[in-house]
């Protein structure tokens, strides 16, 4: 078990819309989006693409295989939901897993989305009153603040998303990460809610689907730039910066080439790589 100041982020997906496994995304992934955040002995996820379901063969496979967790939804939009059904701990009515989304509106809510929509014939043939021993859902406000045993504070501020989207910010031990994804910038100035939520922070995850080249194909479909990255860490004063939810068209040259261009103009600011782990 981790010591009781560890803070950990590590990267298990890091592709936006859809999975792209292959020989020209190796380096910094294929799968979408899952994190796993470690604060002291507690776990915390946040989105369930496809990445959760390595997570969930490391769980499977540690001393006492049996989890308690919370995975907090920023949205869900499919690549951020999709692996759901195949985290396997789900599946072992002795864990103990909580769920949150806080952007879903009235008719909608979390469990019934699992139970009608994502885990239902004829999309998915595995019912998901398999999983419900191990869950309880939470549908919460926007804005709304949780304490955590250990000292953890997780704080949701609106993002910029079509249906709906929640960042978070996560501190624990006087540090804190920031997870802004997915969220589309505004032409007129920068989002408050996402410097509010990423201000002062050791690091900040951000939408950096396109480049500024690309955008104006794209505006309106819910996802910034990494030009709009590097204004967002100037402003909130951000110490590391990691560039997500990479497009599946960007291959590994072309993220290599996003990374060197972004060095030039700041410090601190890379591509997210999937696998990787970040020490708080």
């Amino acid at each position: 078990m981790p010591d009781n100041n560890t803070f950990r982020l590590k990267f298990w997906g890091t592709r936006g819309s859809i999975a792209c496994p292959g020989p020209d995304t190796v380096k910094y992934g294929g799968n979408t989006t899952c994190f796993e955040v470690t604060c002291g002995s507690r776990r915390i996820i946040i989105d369930a693409g496809t990445g959760i379901r390595a997570l969930g063969k490391k769980i499977m496979l540690e001393e006492d295989n049996i989890l308690d967790a919370d995975i907090f939804f920023t949205h869900t939009h499919m690549d951020h939901i999709q692996g759901l059904p195949f985290f396997a701990p789900l599946y072992n009515p002795k864990n103990n897993v909580r769920l949150h989304a806080g952007h879903l509106q009235p008719p909608y809510d979390l469990q019934g989305l699992i139970d009608t929509m994502l885990m239902k014939d004829p999309i998915f043939p595995v019912p998901s009153s398999l999983i419900e021993q191990a869950c309880t859902f939470n549908d919460y406000n926007c804005g709304q603040v949780f304490e955590l045993e250990e000292g953890i504070v997780i704080k949701t501020g609106k993002l910029n998303h079509p249906n709906g989207a929640c960042g978070y910010r996560i501190e624990f031990a006087g540090k804190a990460i920031a997870i802004c994804t997915d969220t589309e910038h505004f032409e007129d100035g920068i989002d408050q809610s996402v410097v509010s939520l990423s201000h002062d922070a050791d690091v900040m995850v951000y939408d950096s689907a396109y480049t500024e080249e690309e955008y104006d194909k794209f505006k309106g479909w819910g996802h910034s730039t990494w030009q709009e990255a590097v204004k967002v860490a100037e402003a909130a004063n951000v110490k590391q910066t990691f560039l997500f939810h990479h497009d599946p068209s960007h291959d590994d040259a072309k993220m290599d080439a996003i990374a060197e261009e972004v060095a030039k103009i700041r410090s601190g600011i890379r591509p997210a790589i999937e696998g990787e782990e970040i020490e708080i």
